[in-house]
């Protein structure tokens, strides 16, 4: 009989196995479903996402090939420019957008266009076989006969509470406006489209635009407007790159994404391979006597590959599955910190066969790789041990001395390496280093530990449960290192979070010193100043301009803000990096005052590459014609701009001759905040939205930015969740599995009330020895990650702090794990005869 036909003989007898055993395979599954539903749910999350900015653009329409604006932030374009192109025959889109006030005072951000410019574009410029957007959907008679409709997207509709079995009703402006759900593809996102003649209307802003968007070749459009004698010098002309700014933009984000993916698909894996070891322990003597009835070793082999690959196969099906339902759950979280960051609207995700593929094979190469030197060991044993035990064939204590001494290794390569990593994927690499190091670390640590601690454990059962402890570092040794992984990973997120959010409210503080915020838009500025200089004339005003410039170093075209501020806003609300010293700072001000020079946000200056005193040249359009050079007199603190900003002085602004009039006009040492505003509104006729208080905004930013590490916390929670179950699993294996040895104590006549409390015992001093060394190990995994992959990804300092709440919740699940665990086969073992027990096969 040939070595396939044996093969499959014997893949029969472990299937005819598993049906009387359904924990091992079950053990095996889990793990493989686990691994492949997180690597796969973030892999789609990502690859929709950064699908999305190569095909989402504007409302109701297709991508822009180039966008017209103003060159001051928030500056309207007067409509007619808009009826002048169409004249000259170009195909454009009106879009203005804003945000204005509901009846309970809370702001919604609006986008109105002409639908029917929107839809032709997206008629026009698409293949209609291949458009997503459902052109019957959309009402555009009511829409044309100025009927109060809002259009926002199916997801949106339903994350506003609103359902079809009612007629739901928004007041906005003081106007009454019906939502009307359409597709997700129509490439709404999180936007709220009106008719353009309505957008107008509540945003107090008649025959104005907030862009203009062009579509078709971006060098015919260039042609175009210069054969039509359209003027656009006093305009911003922004050509779009399909997506390639923000795929740059946000790739740090999702980076990380991918590398919490890893994690916990490396921890998947530890549970997997654990329930394989398990699986092969339990039948060694099975597959010894196979051997013995004359299956051929080879035959065994094969037969064991087979059934790795039949598991990995059904596992990664199921995981493909419910990798998909996590994407679903994820991508709206995704898409809110995109958009509300990043600016970029995201398309409904679609699903791919390539990713099932991709986490099926990822997942066998890496079980193969693990397994393999077990199904040899197991294979090529010899015929007349069937009476030994595994473990004893393994000589655990030397491995684990061997995987010490790789882990230091490893440890040495990332502080050898930690100097030259300049970039965060370098420094990811770095995390991933020792990421691998650390399970590696954990088994050897125990068993010092469980040693060091025998000779405190008061004599008798108490000294003999502690000392056989470390008889279960063995079998427990996977799950233990996936637990490790998981709370070094949840130690090193919560700090990085903590720290975050404790420098950002630090960081508010001091920056937002004005007690009122307003933008009224540039013509209304004066006025209100004049008024205010009348009326309370103790209150001390604040301006602000900004810009978007380019800087030609070291590459032409970076877009970044240009703001310029008043002496005392300069002095006052900066919070300088460096220079560090108060005298220095001082002198960075003077300097700026004085002379062409700049202060640079961090961000930027990580990016440039630039330090104090160092030289940028800027200009006022994206070829860099004519670079003005400025001195960079300071970099400061910012955790508000993706793109990078540059702050010049009110007298460096004039002579750049910049649009003179300051963007906004704030306010401090106002004694009644609350009263203010209401003045403000009655006395100048003044939208609720152009005003914002310092805590509004303060709060606005807190909650935004913490949304920036939502979703990696998410799947840190989920890596942990994963590795609670591995370590669930586990102790149900060894615990069944200790039968015999636990029913021999009974007999002995320990008590069963104390056979339990010796197990819990055991299983607790485990676990929280391995908390214990996950604490030092979690807290290097967070130095790495503060001070190298956010500082260098987001170019964001962070000071490192330490939360103890968080790490004793992670603690308090693992331990709660344990005793379900443990109690669980006790029970099941309490409902045994004690002869039953003793003739179950010892560990």
């Amino acid at each position: 009989m040939n070595d396939g036909r044996l093969s499959w003989h014997a893949l029969r007898v472990y299937l005819a196995h598993y049906r009387h055993a359904p924990l091992q395979a079950g053990a095996i599954l889990l793990g493989v479903i686990l691994a492949v539903t997180l690597l796969v749910g973030v892999k789609a999350t990502n690859d929709n996402a950064i699908n999305s900015y190569q095909h989402a653009g504007e409302a109701l329409g297709q991508q822009a090939s180039a966008l017209l604006s103003s060159k001051t932030r928030n500056g309207m374009i007067d409509q007619q420019r808009y009826f002048a192109m169409r004249r000259a025959g170009i195909d454009a889109l009106p879009v203005i957008t804003g945000n204005v006030d509901d009846a309970d005072g809370e702001q919604w951000e609006i986008t109105g266009s002409d639908v029917v410019a929107a839809l032709a574009a997206a008629g026009v410029h698409q293949d209609p076989a291949s458009t997503n957007i459902d052109f019957s959907a959309i009402p555009l008679a009511r829409l044309l006969t100025g009927e109060p409709i809002i259009l926002m997207s199916h997801s949106q509709y339903q994350a506003l509470g609103f359902t079809a079995q009612f007629s739901p009703t928004i007041t906005l402006a003081g106007t009454q406006l019906t939502p009307i759900a359409l597709p997700d593809s129509s490439n709404l996102g999180h936007r709220l489209f009106v008719d353009i003649g309505l957008a107008q209307q509540l945003l107090q802003q008649p025959n104005k635009l907030s862009y203009i968007a062009l579509f078709g070749g971006q060098a015919q459009l260039k042609q175009q407007l210069s054969g039509a004698g359209i003027t656009i010098d006093d305009l911003l002309l922004t050509l779009q790159d399909h997506g390639q700014a923000l795929t740059d933009l946000t790739a740090s984000f999702h980076l990380n994404l991918n590398a919490m993916a890893l994690l916990a698909f490396l921890v998947g894996l530890f549970i997997a391979y654990n329930g394989v070891r398990y699986s092969l322990m339990k039948r060694q003597r099975l597959l010894i006597q196979l051997m013995q009835q004359g299956i051929s070793r080879r035959s065994i082999m094969l037969s064991l590959l087979a059934e790795l690959l039949l598991l990995v196969v059904v596992g990664a099906g199921i995981g493909f599955v419910l990798a998909l339902q996590l994407s679903q759950w994820l991508q709206p979280m995704v898409a809110m910190t995109l958009e509300q960051l990043y600016g970029a609207t995201l398309l409904p995700g679609q699903w791919h066969w390539q990713w099932l593929a991709q986490g099926a094979g990822l997942t066998l190469f890496a079980a193969l790789l693990a397994c393999v030197p077990l199904y040899r060991t197991l294979s090529h044993g010899s015929l007349a041990q069937g009476g030994k035990r595994y473990l004893q064939t393994m000589q655990h204590h030397l491995i684990q001395r061997r995987l010490f001494k790789l882990g230091l290794v490893l440890l040495g390569l990332t502080a050898l390496a930690y100097p030259f990593s300049q970039q965060h994927q370098q420094s990811l690499a770095l995390l991933g280093l020792l990421t691998l190091a650390i399970p590696l670390l954990l088994p050897q640590l125990l068993q010092w530990s469980l040693s060091w601690l025998v000779p405190f454990a008061k004599t008798g059962l108490w000294r003999y449960a502690v000392a056989e402890s470390r008889e279960l570092i063995a079998p427990l040794g996977l799950a233990m290192m996936a637990l490790v992984l998981a709370l070094c990973a949840n130690i090193a997120m919560n700090s990085l979070v903590g720290s975050f959010d404790y420098t950002l409210r630090s960081w508010l503080n001091v920056r937002l010193h004005a007690d009122l915020y307003l933008h009224p838009g540039e013509d209304r500025v004066a006025a209100i100043a004049d008024y205010m200089q009348q009326h309370h004339p103790q209150v001390i005003p604040f301006y602000q301009w900004q810009a978007s410039y380019y800087a030609k170093q070291p590459q032409a075209g970076l877009a970044i803000n240009l703001v310029g501020r008043d002496a005392l806003s300069i002095e006052e609300t900066t919070v300088f990096k460096q220079p560090s010293s108060t005298a220095a700072q001082q002198a960075a001000v003077k300097q700026m005052l004085q002379a062409d020079a700049i202060a640079m946000s961090e961000p930027l200056a990580l990016k440039l590459k630039l330090h104090v005193g160092d030289i940028l040249p800027l200009c006022a359009d994206s070829q860099c014609q004519q670079p003005q050079p400025f001195t960079v007199a300071a970099i400061y603190f910012d955790y508000g701009n993706p793109k990078g900003e540059v702050v010049v002085s009110e007298r460096t602004w004039q002579q750049l001759q910049l649009p003179p009039k300051p963007l906004g006009i704030a306010f401090g040492q106002v004694a009644d905040v609350d009263a203010l505003t209401q003045e403000l509104q009655q006395q100048l006729d003044l939208n609720p939205a152009q005003i914002y208080s310092q805590q509004k905004i303060r709060t606005t930013a807190i909650t935004m930015f913490n949304k920036t590490f939502s979703i990696t916390l998410v799947l840190n929670t989920l890596t942990l969740l994963v590795a609670a179950i591995g370590l669930f699993s586990a102790v149900l294996m060894m615990t069944q599995s200790r039968q015999a040895p636990l029913a021999m104590l009974r007999a002995l006549g320990v008590e069963q009330k104390q056979l339990w409390l010796m197990l819990l015992l055991q299983i607790c001093l485990v676990v929280l020895l391995t908390s214990l060394i996950a604490l030092p190990l979690g807290a290097l995994l967070g130095f790495l990650l503060i001070h190298k992959v956010t500082l260098q990804a987001f170019g964001w300092t962070i000071p490192m702090l330490w939360d103890w709440v968080a790490y004793g919740r992670v603690v308090l699940l693992s331990l709660l794990c344990c005793i379900v665990a443990v109690l669980l086969p006790l029970y099941w073992q309490s409902r045994r005869s004690l002869v039953s027990s003793l003739q179950q096969e010892v560990l």
